[in-house]
């Protein structure tokens, strides 16, 4: 078998530079929150695939569903020839996406297709053109949502113009001195000079922003938000591709600020690895796009499908919203602690199990000391992904099924590999 670096040899070789790859550590294996790569390393896996694995890697309850439709069929497109657990996984979606109102879904491949079509969709409803989203947000890499993204490097640099009537405010970060009412006083000065809100068709936010930081929206800002929309008839997107599926101890984050968005994009852990993404909205508002108009070959494919029906199996089964507030705790103690001896945490927040910590060094960034930390975690048998517009947050995304045993493990190495990069 081929060791790490005959494949780095070969992976730098075949593929696209723009395809950014974080270790040179191959995986030839996976079970639950450990992974093996192709020189035989075990790592304790805190990334689990960008949040995709909540339920760990190669959930037997998973596999189980998956391999039983591969018995039945792999793929006769959806739009062709319907199949009934598209239908089920769809009615469970309209039943526990937040919103005390008729729901409906739809199945596509992949969290930008989902924010993508959430677009299309409020365009459909509202007549509108105009979307607002924030600074610091991420919503993919195709060109409607790289403009939605509110982060330059690396996502839109040298891609050229990107889509029109997309518009940015700051989102509210109070480390970063940014309040809830500098991103509504932002807003009003856009349509002071250059929106008028009766072109807006949709607002679209992150109940936790992922890749901007792992920063939990104010609960004020929500319920503000939530009134403006109703206010000028605009239609609201919560983007829960990151946050979903019980990562927050909730199954979605939006639960927890009492009020429900009207569209809501979701990914990553619904497939519990494989590929498959959803949006479900108010029924009236799904329905306004004519027949033909959404839709994709491999959107809602069976094998996703039957993952996505297995995967709100376990949540529910294993009280996996439960198991992500109990390691969410263990894991804010212990950094607290962590803290006492490396002030360089500027701070520790998220809910549930979608944590993340911010470094600064005299008051700035300090995304160096960040990469250090990973460096030092990583040659330790740790897996960590940083985050944030300054590159200065690390974020903690273990599956949720991650044994108490091994969790303690993971957290003897974290505060190891931070006072080692520290230089204690």
């Amino acid at each position: 078998m081929s060791s790490n670096i005959e494949l780095e040899t070969r992976r730098a070789a075949a593929l696209a530079r723009g395809v950014g790859v974080q270790t040179k550590n191959f995986a030839v294996s996976a079970e639950n929150a450990t992974v093996t790569d192709a020189d035989g390393n075990t790592l304790i896996d805190f990334a689990a695939g960008i949040a995709v694995v909540n339920t760990g890697h190669r959930h037997p309850k998973v596999i189980e569903a998956v391999k039983a439709q591969l018995d039945a069929f792999t793929h006769t497109c959806h739009q062709v020839l319907p199949y009934e657990p598209y239908v089920r996984l769809a009615e469970r979606l309209n039943d526990k996406v937040p919103g005390d109102f008729d729901k409906k879904s739809i199945f596509v491949t992949t969290g930008a297709e989902s924010v993508e079509n959430a677009v299309k969709i409020a365009r459909a409803y509202t007549g509108r053109n105009a979307v607002i989203a924030f600074g610091g947000g991420f919503h993919g890499r195709t060109f409607m949502t790289m403009s939605l993204t509110g982060k330059v490097a690396p996502y839109k640099a040298g891609f050229g113009s990107m889509m029109p009537d997309v518009f940015h405010i700051p989102f509210p970060n109070a480390l970063h001195g940014v309040s809830v009412e500098d991103s509504f006083a932002a807003m009003e000065s856009l349509f002071k000079t250059d929106l008028d809100p009766a072109r807006l068709a949709a607002v679209i936010f992150e109940p936790v922003q992922g890749e901007g930081g792992f920063v939990p929206a104010p609960r004020d800002f929500v319920l503000r938000l939530r009134e403006f929309c109703d206010q000028h008839g605009i239609v609201m997107i919560a983007d829960e591709v990151q946050s979903g599926f019980a990562r927050t101890g909730t199954l979605f984050a939006m639960e927890a600020f009492g009020v429900a968005a009207d569209i809501t994009t979701m990914a990553k852990g619904l497939g519990g690895g494989l590929p498959i993404a959803a949006v479900t909205g108010r029924a009236d508002i799904m329905d306004a796009a004519n027949p033909g108009g959404l839709g994709g070959t491999y959107g809602g494919n069976p094998l996703g499908v039957a993952a996505g029906n297995a995967v709100l199996d376990v949540i529910e089964e294993e009280d996996l919203c439960s198991r992500a507030n109990e390691l969410g705790s263990r894991l804010k103690q212990r950094l607290e602690q962590i803290r006492d001896k490396m002030p360089e945490i500027a701070e520790i927040r998220g809910p549930g199990f979608m944590v993340a910590i911010e470094l600064m060094q005299d008051g700035k960034p300090a995304p160096d000391l960040t990469k250090a930390v990973q460096a030092e975690a990583l040659s330790r048998g740790l897996l960590l992904l940083s985050c944030g517009v300054y590159g200065n947050v690390i974020r903690f995304l273990a599956p949720i099924t991650i044994p108490d045993a091994q969790m303690s493990q993971a957290l003897d190495i974290l505060e190891e590999a931070m006072l080692a990069a520290k230089g204690a």
